[in-house]
């Protein structure tokens, strides 16, 4: 395009075409092929061929040295560029091939290139880590999400065996001497081994994809801890529900946690314990939630790893900014209690 541009202004006005000139012209042209590579070693030599044409009875344009400024003013740093554009106007101007203002304008359109170039590279940029942070925001989401299901089947797990190993027990007991008996304890065996099973095919269908229709049973909430209790009081457990202050729905997860808390408790005890009478108290205060399970057996131990037990009981307090402590109990055996913020109901 520069090369048509030189050789038209060239020949302009009858000019006859003189070989020599057009050679100039032409390797012109050919030099700002590798203005892209090498645009500081360009613009000079084409600044010298520019002069070189008006020596020879040409008429320059000026536009491959315009198209030379252009590149380095979007390719170089601006100071860069500044320096180059200095020399180049003054030579422009002196040799009266373009104007002042026009070499400006040409680098200024170099400079709004390179501006814009920049801008749409940390657009680009941007946009890219955005979604390498929302990828690191799904694993993370869905390793949490895999956690809260790893926790929820070991409380169901272990509920379930716990409640049906201590009924199968106590059923041979008195399969002979009292077959009545042990046939209501395995009948209500059945009933909570029924109950796990289905909550299981709950959790586990949350592992596959949503789109395949299926529909999901509500998690346990606070409805459901009376017949949690009563269930291990049917097993052989002397536990009793108590709740006090004034009782108010909460949040889902909430909900869930501290039926999950008290299921747990219970099923220490019944593990590890030989209790004459077990307490579960809920105390609703204005700003907290209480919890406590107490039983007047032997201590539950502390699990060695993380996860299970009391760790995972403090792990889901933790979760919900509460605290939670298990020691022995002022009067002997041993108490597990745990406070969860609530918000004032006002």
């Amino acid at each position: 395009m520069t090369t048509i541009v030189e050789l038209g202004l060239t020949f302009e006005d009858a000019i006859p075409v003189r070989p020599l000139l057009v050679v100039i012209i032409v390797c012109s042209g050919a030099l700002l092929l590798a203005r892209r590579h090498a645009p500081l070693a360009v613009l000079p030599a084409v600044c010298a061929v520019e002069a070189l044409l008006a020596a020879t009875g040409g008429n320059p344009g000026g536009a491959p040295a315009l198209a030379a400024l252009f590149t380095i003013a979007e390719l170089r740093e601006r100071r860069v560029s500044v320096a180059a554009l200095v020399p180049t106007a003054l030579f422009l101007m002196v040799a009266d091939i373009v104007s002042f203002p026009v070499t400006v304008i040409a680098w200024a359109l170099g400079s709004y290139a390179q501006t814009r170039r920049r801008y749409t590279a940390a657009l680009e940029e941007r946009t890219a880590h955005l979604e390498r942070e929302h990828e690191q925001l799904s694993v993370i989401v869905a390793q949490r999400e895999r956690a809260a299901i790893a926790r929820e089947l070991h409380d169901i797990i272990a509920h379930s065996v716990t409640v049906t190993l201590v009924g199968v027990r106590g059923a041979r007991d008195v399969l002979h001497t009292a077959p009545d008996v042990a046939d209501d304890t395995l009948e209500r065996v059945e009933t909570n081994a029924e109950q796990s099973l289905a909550e299981l095919r709950r959790m586990l269908l949350l592992l596959r994809e949503t789109d395949q229709g299926v529909r999901m049973q509500p998690q346990p909430s606070l409805a459901q801890l009376p017949s949690l209790v009563a269930s291990y009081r049917e097993a052989g457990l002397p536990a009793h529900l108590e709740v006090t202050g004034t009782s108010r729905p909460l949040a889902g997860g909430v909900e869930l946690s501290v039926y999950r808390i008290v299921e747990e408790a219970l099923t220490n005890v019944l593990k590890h314990a030989r209790p004459t009478h077990v307490a579960v108290t809920l105390d609703f205060g204005r700003t907290h939630l209480h919890i406590t399970v107490a039983n007047d057996g032997a201590k539950v131990p502390e699990p060695s790893s993380g996860g299970h037990g009391i760790v995972g009981m403090r792990e889901r307090i933790g979760v919900l900014g509460g605290e939670l402590a298990a020691r022995p109990g002022p009067d002997g055996g041993f108490r597990v209690t745990a406070r969860l913020p609530l918000e004032d109901p006002k």
